[in-house]
């Protein structure tokens, strides 16, 4: 009887799991993050419940049950995610601002010619009504941290560019601040040239690096 109803849930551990697999090739469907967090739920709440295990069969029925646990939680996380995304593309009028919605994350890339001028900390007028929209966006989903995150290219010096990293984030994360999010939900980091995107021997390349992320990271 064990053995049955531990097969049982293995299985419809492995239907939510292929289930989770398909935005994986169809980019149009708008559920695709919640299943992709299924999927990732799954994986990991079956990890966590194996090593629960004191035996083989208690550790293949813990895996079983971690994993539908973990699964439905991580559907209600991309689920979130998914409209918060949604909400976003609606609230932001600019082309140049890009949104990644990774599944257990989102990520707001602001490049740095439309940020800062050149060895500048002082945001641009024309961008801080989508950093106000960005931040009106974070009100209307309150389960969420922020990082703030700044990155160079490898131009100059790398001590300099660190800091440079930090006060530009530190600079849209005041906006946000000031424009009604909570100061406990946002951090700041410089990453200066460390975590490029692009190779620093183009233009385009050093172009592509000079940015900063807004990452939004659900808290439930």
């Amino acid at each position: 009887m064990i053995r049955a109803k531990t097969s049982l849930i293995l299985s419809a551990a492995s239907l939510i799991a292929i289930t989770a697999c398909a935005p994986l090739n169809d980019p149009n469907n708008p559920n695709r993050q919640a299943q992709t967090g299924a999927l990732i739920g799954a994986g990991v709440g079956a990890l966590a419940g194996a090593a629960a295990g004191n035996d083989p069969e208690e550790r293949r029925r813990n895996a079983a049950a971690g994993a539908l646990i973990g699964a439905a939680g991580g559907a209600i996380v991309g689920n979130e995610l998914d409209k918060q995304e949604a909400a976003l593309r609606q609230q932001i009028g600019n082309n140049n601002i890009d949104i990644q919605n990774t599944g257990d994350r989102l990520i707001v890339t602001l490049p740095q010619n439309i940020l800062f001028a050149t060895d500048s900390t002082a945001v641009s007028p024309s961008i801080q009504g989508d950093l106000i929209a960005v931040a009106r966006n974070l009100q209307q989903y309150p389960d969420t941290n922020v990082q703030v995150i700044g990155h160079t290219d490898n131009t100059g010096d790398a001590a300099y560019n660190q800091g440079l990293s930090q006060r530009r984030a530190q600079a849209v994360a005041s906006i946000l601040t000031s424009n009604g999010v909570p100061s406990f939900r946002v951090s700041s980091i410089g990453r200066g040239e460390d975590q490029p995107v692009a190779s620093n021997l183009t233009p385009e390349g050093r172009a592509q690096n000079r940015r900063v992320e807004i990452v939004i990271l659900p808290t439930t």
